[in-house]
Order: structure tokens, then C-alpha cells, then sequence
């Protein structure tokens, strides 16, 4: 379907492909450098995906390089959005939460950090992936996470309403289809995909949840090779409401930018009303409206 808003008028999003490593210190470096350029060219929100912070060997590292919101590294996205003038999607941060001295364990918090440097939003991931894909190696996360207990309300950004999500979430269309109930305009799937399911299922799922919920799709990607033992699939895209990628990332770490079309939206939601046409009766809510 065509797009005929000036494009000038529209909203500019970028979306951060990374190799994230278990040296925090040189991730942030590669995430702030992608930043600031999103910043120069004229976005209003940069997305970064999951594990922006680090992907470490194991689980017990993993829990030693994890952080409370409140330590030092949210502490320099903070100033870092405060610079850049810039809505920051972080995409999947490993939280200490307030129980992380009873349970040892983390959470999996996808964080939205406004202009000022304010936290307005944060999602704890609900669906662990506990998966053992062949050719792709065990992933196990509930060894050192938590899911989280509640989906967010999606909120209000300079692009539109967005739904927080991560990774794994995007094979439940229920979490999907709430978040629009509620509001969402724009859906965030922040991933760390294997080199298996990658090439059979990202693009796939990613353009189903925009189809069916009408919404764009937004889903920044780790690639590459992280260390010894695991590497990414990448191919960080931008889904609008009818299932077209409108943007997509290179191979390698790097950037792309999309503009984000509400007005389009509406009009497709108008021409094609699904959910004024669906049956609760016969097949109950999938997905019930947030709180």
C-alpha cells in the first residue's frame, strides 16, 4: 500500500545492530557511537537490541556483570540520551532487581529512557527461552532470569504509542495482540536470534505481528560472533502495518532509519477493521485488553 504523507512531516526512528561482548566497557562505546550518529541524522528514538550491555559465556558471568537500574551503566545512557536529545529503547538490560539478594537471579528489562535521560518506561521480559535447537547449542535462560510478572501499559514517545516486548515474546501473538488493545502503535521485538532459527523464523514472525496487529514492527538485532560460544543472526529490520520491511541493516554492526507513518496506520486499520471483526464468543480473548 502506498504512503503518501510528506516524508519530511514523519518521525525518524534508527535502529542499532551490535556484536555485544562480555567487555561492557567497549559495548557502551559501540551503542553510544551509533547513537550519537542517529542523532545527527535526525531520529527522535534509536532502538538497541537485547543484551546491549554484554552477552557473557556463561551464567555465572552473566550474573556477575549484571547491574541494578540504578548503577553506573544506566547512568551513562542516561547522560547519553540527556545529550543527544534523544528517546532511547534499551532494549534488554540484565536488572539486579529489589529481590536479587534473595533469589540471585536477574531479570531481563527492556528500558525507555525519554529526552531528559528519564526512565518513562520498563518491561521484564515474560517468556523465558529455554529452548535446544540442533545446530544452534542449549539456550537456557531461566538459569540466571526471572520472567517478569506483567506486561507494560505501551507508552507515549515522539514516534507513537509503543508496546515492549523481547526476543522470545514475539512466537506469542496473545502478548502482541494486548499491547494493541491497549494502544500500541508500534511493537518492539529487541532480539538476540541463533544462526538456525534466525533464517527459518525472524522475518516471519517479525511481519506476522505487524500484519495482525496492524502495527508497525520494530526489531533491533545482535549479529555476528559474541565470543567462543555464541553468535547472532542479525538482519535488524522495520515492518509497517501492511508487512513490508521498510528497513533493514546490513550485515555487521551499523544502523538503519525509518519513518513511522500514524496517519498511514489509521487508514489501514480503517480499510481493514480486524478487530471490529473479531469472535470473542467463539474463541475467547487472545491476548484481554492490559488493566
Amino acid at each position: 500500500m502506498a504512503v503518501s504523507s510528506s516524508a519530511w512531516e514523519l518521525p525518524l526512528v534508527a535502529v542499532c545492530q551490535v556484536t555485544s561482548t562480555p567487555d561492557k566497557k567497549q559495548n557502551f562505546i559501540t551503542c553510544a557511537e551509533l547513537i550519537r550518529e542517529a542523532a545527527r541524522l535526525g531520529a527522535c528514538l534509536a532502538f538497541l537490541p537485547e543484551a546491549f550491555d554484554f552477552i557473557a559465556r556463561d551464567p555465572e558471568e552473566t550474573l556477575h556483570l549484571s547491574e541494578p537500574l540504578g548503577g553506573n551503566l544506566l547512568g551513562e545512557y542516561t547522560q547519553l540520551a540527556r545529550e543527544c536529545g534523544l528517546w532511547l529503547s534499551l532494549g534488554g538490560f540484565h536488572e539486579r532487581g529489589q529481590d536479587w539478594e534473595q533469589t540471585q537471579k536477574i531479570y531481563n528489562c527492556h528500558v525507555i529512557l525519554n529526552n531528559k535521560g528519564s526512565v518513562v518506561a520498563t518491561y521484564r521480559k515474560t517468556h523465558l527461552c529455554d529452548v535446544e535447537i540442533p545446530g544452534q547449542g542449549p539456550m537456557h535462560e531461566s538459569n540466571s532470569t526471572i520472567p517478569g510478572p506483567s506486561l507494560e501499559s505501551p507508552v507515549s514517545t515522539p514516534a507513537g504509542k509503543i508496546g515492549l516486548a523481547i526476543c522470545y515474546d514475539m512466537r506469542f501473538p496473545e502478548l502482541s495482540l494486548a499491547l494493541v488493545q491497549a494502544g500500541a502503535e508500534i511493537l518492539t521485538y529487541p532480539s538476540a536470534f541463533g544462526s538456525v532459527t534466525g533464517p527459518a523464523h525472524w522475518e516471519v514472525l517479525l511481519r506476522a505481528r505487524a500484519i495482525e496487529s496492524q502495527c508497525y514492527v520494530v526489531a533491533a538485532a545482535q549479529c555476528g560472533r559474541h565470543h567462543e560460544k555464541r553468535a547472532s543472526y542479525g538482519h535488524s529490520m522495520v515492518v509497517d502495518p501492511w508487512g513490508t520491511v521498510v528497513a533493514r541493516c546490513s550485515e555487521g554492526p551499523g544502523l538503519c532509519l525509518a519513518r513511522i507513518d500514524l496517519s498511514y496506520l489509521r487508514r489501514l486499520r480503517q480499510h481493514l477493521p480486524v478487530f471490529q471483526h473479531r469472535r470473542p464468543e467463539l474463541y475467547g480473548h487472545l491476548g484481554h485488553p492490559l488493566s
